[in-house]
């Protein structure tokens, strides 16, 4: 555990150095984690990618002033939710201004069909229930979607989630258990069937 700590502390002094080489393990290390939980939160991989990219920028221009408070990958979790959420509020602000822009436009409105929610799994796979699950999280409210994702998709523990969170472990708790009971209510005529 101290080998890991004095790794990390190391590493993070190579990158505010501005060492290419750890910045180059940074990206290789956790950018499949940054998109897989920025895609469970946006609904389409290239929106998850540009989270992805935001991030590593982020992470670049702001690393001389990481002062080691909460390990790195927490600090990467929590910016890239940050991000995923904003990108994802941003979204459904212009979706609303268009219909309402429409509403009062005489020419035809445009239409906005919101892709399916699709991991690289469900079109690999094109399995029905994949999706259905997906989307079944996509619909979750933000604080329970992204406590179900970085707990059953990243596995991290309920003190990492609330570390990410800026939150306490009961707080998780209860975001993950009404998370559950929303997919169960969602999932079970599907489910039965």
């Amino acid at each position: 555990m101290q080998n890991e700590q004095a790794d990390e502390i190391t590493r993070i002094s190579r990158l505010q150095a501005g060492d290419e080489s750890a910045f180059r393990w940074l990206v290789d290390t956790y950018q499949k984690r940054v998109f897989r939980t920025a895609l469970a939160i946006v609904p389409t991989p290239e929106e998850a990618e540009d989270v992805a990219q935001e991030v590593f920028i982020e992470v670049y221009r702001t690393i001389a002033s990481f002062r080691g408070e909460a390990s790195l990958a927490t600090w990467l979790y929590r910016l890239t939710t940050s991000r995923a959420l904003k990108k994802e509020r941003d979204r459904k602000r212009k979706k609303r201004f268009a219909f309402l822009t429409s509403l009062f436009d005489d020419d035809e409105p445009e239409r906005y069909d919101p892709p399916d929610f699709q991991t690289p799994d469900t079109v690999l796979e094109a399995n029905e229930r994949v999706q259905l699950i997906g989307r079944a999280v996509q619909s979750l409210a933000d604080t329970q979607k992204v406590a179900f994702t970085l707990h059953y998709q990243e596995e991290l523990s309920y003190q990492e989630i609330a570390d990410v969170m800026q939150t306490s472990v009961s707080a998780v708790e209860s975001l993950l258990f009404r998370a559950r009971q929303t997919l169960r209510k969602k999932l079970t005529p599907y489910i039965r069937s």
